[in-house]
């Protein structure tokens, strides 16, 4: 295995355990084996090497989830909103099988990044994540016009949240129509009245 990909390995092990500010460039190295000035010269700084292994595992997810949007509005101009969520955490389920260790560690990935208020944590994405997250923000609004983007947008961080917490405790193969059933009505729920 190859200095750059032992270094994704650790570092993907030690975010998802202590997060970005508990998580030492010193650590990584040590975990992978590697000289402490490998992190500069394969990634440049903590935050790329962070969005590096946020990268490689939400990359196949998103392809996924972009897949799935494109074949669900060939079929329909108007989705529901259940399919949506379907086409949305699918992938999330697929990519992450249960009683899988690294699809565990790599949940706990998720949910650390859901989760860390560090900057560099919230800054990774890029154009390609983007992309899949404005057209699924913008289905889900043409199927649930009634929300402000606000708030609908709180609501989709919460599917993210509720699939990637599901993958760290599993429940078999009835959590992912739980899931759908769940998220689905959850999302729909009239707007919060105003205070």
């Amino acid at each position: 295995m190859d200095t750059r990909t032992q270094l994704l390995d650790a570092a993907e092990e030690l975010f998802a355990e202590r997060g970005y500010n508990g998580t030492s460039i010193r650590a990584v190295t040590n975990l992978a084996g590697a000289n402490l000035a490998a992190v500069g010269y394969h990634f440049g700084s903590k935050a790329e090497l962070l969005a590096a292994v946020a990268r490689r595992v939400i990359e196949p997810i998103n392809n996924a989830q972009r897949e799935g949007l494109d074949r669900l509005l060939g079929r329909t101009a108007e989705p529901t909103v259940a399919e949506l969520v379907e086409a949305f955490t699918g992938p999330m389920f697929d990519g992450m099988p249960a009683g899988d260790e690294r699809s565990v560690r790599r949940s706990r990935l998720l949910v650390t990044i859901l989760g860390d208020p560090a900057d560099e944590v919230r800054n990774w994405m890029g154009p390609v994540e983007d992309a899949v997250r404005d057209r699924y923000l913008e289905a889900f609004r043409r199927a649930l016009p009634e929300l402000p983007i606000e708030e609908l947008w709180f609501r989709i961080k919460g599917v993210l949240a509720v699939t990637t917490v599901d993958r760290l405790e599993p429940q078999g193969d009835a959590a992912r129509r739980w899931a759908v059933t769940f998220l689905a009505a959850a999302l729909s729920a009239p707007p919060t009245a105003p205070d």
